[in-house]
């Protein structure tokens, strides 16, 4: 069976509650999409994301769309991943270190995804990656630092 999750990690010098916070934020995901395809949440979308949690986002990837999320992973200051419609998932994974700064995972999993073989033909594995490289590279730059 191929592996199908991709992951990339950065340290960023500072706490993961920090972090944390702005990824339980859904109105500041925009703020750190490295694949310029998250517009805006939808106007129903929670101020803070918990377990459970149901949020849209509006979307563009060549053309216009909108898409519903449900967090399905959440351990506060730790963990947050949350599933599309077709079952692949987005997960941050936040690991404090010394001196108060954050190893910073994010994964990008099709494993539980209703048709994974589709994604493993498809390019989006590879082009996610590269977009997870500059969504971290963003997250360590709204706090002032290089990831």
């Amino acid at each position: 069976m191929p592996k199908r999750s991709i992951s990339v990690s950065a340290t960023v010098p500072v706490s993961a509650e920090r972090i944390f916070d702005l990824l339980a934020d859904p109105s500041k995901h925009p703020l750190i999409d490295g694949s310029g395809s998250v517009r805006a949440p939808r106007s129903d979308a929670p101020a803070r994301l918990a377990l459970g949690s149901s949020f849209g986002m509006d979307m563009k990837l060549g053309l216009a769309y909108r898409i519903e999320n449900t967090v399905v992973e959440f351990e506060e200051n730790r963990l947050i991943a949350w599933r599309h419609f077709n079952g692949h998932r987005w997960r941050w994974q936040l690991t404090p270190l010394d001196g108060g700064i954050t190893e910073v995972t994010e994964t990008f999993d099709w494993s539980t995804a209703r048709m994974p073989l589709l994604l493993d033909l498809s390019r989006f594995p590879r082009r996610n990656k590269v977009a997870m490289e500059r969504s971290l590279e963003r997250l360590a730059g709204l706090f002032g630092a290089a990831a």
